[in-house]
């Protein structure tokens, strides 16, 4: 289905010659001279990359239909990620470049959202912040309260984050998805 610049809203999902992308900001130009265009700000949904596009006023474009469906992760099998539609029971393979830097944050039994196009997984949306269990650091030294000083923690997930001296192996800790970065103990 195309539709035409002039109709484009944020967060709408483009199929370009680029590949999928989404809209994250546009803006309509109507100079003094020539004809009015649209300049725009796409991410492409595979693998982030922001570009800058400008495009004729009212040029068709081709849009993308992505569907958003909430799952279960179960289990990894070899490279692979298997998650369960938690509508339909269904299981579906998600491979290891789909689900991208996600697979830091992802234990057994989490639910995540995955967009999909065209029957094809192209992402692992995760909440803002997630809960882990530190599995393996080194324990904190008596005394030692040097402000804002870090250690390694790894995390259930496999995940390595740098944390206050004073966590412990079996403490949950909330780490930001977005930045992967410690925010608290919980």
């Amino acid at each position: 289905m195309s539709i035409s610049t002039n109709d484009l809203k944020n967060g709408m999902a483009l199929n370009l010659p680029e590949g999928l992308v989404t809209v994250v900001e546009f803006q309509h130009v109507k100079p003094g001279k020539g004809g009015a265009f649209v300049r725009t700000k796409l991410k492409n949904v595979r693998n982030g990359a922001v570009l800058d596009r400008t495009f004729r006023a009212d040029e068709k474009v081709k849009t993308a239909v992505i569907d958003k469906r909430e799952m279960q992760f179960l289990y990894r099998e070899g490279t692979d990620y298997v998650f369960m539609d938690n509508e339909n029971y269904e299981q579906v393979q998600v491979s290891a470049a789909s689900v991208g830097n996600a697979s830091n944050y992802l234990k057994e039994g989490d639910s995540a959202v995955l967009p999909t196009y065209e029957d094809e997984v192209i992402g692992v949306d995760l909440p803002a912040s997630v809960e882990l269990v530190v599995t393996e650091t080194e324990p904190g030294m008596q005394g030692d309260r040097v402000s804002g000083a870090r250690k390694a923690a790894t995390l259930e997930s496999g995940y390595v984050v740098q944390v206050p001296l004073f966590v412990n192996v079996g403490d949950r800790v909330k780490v930001d998805t977005r930045s992967g970065e410690y925010l608290s103990r919980s």
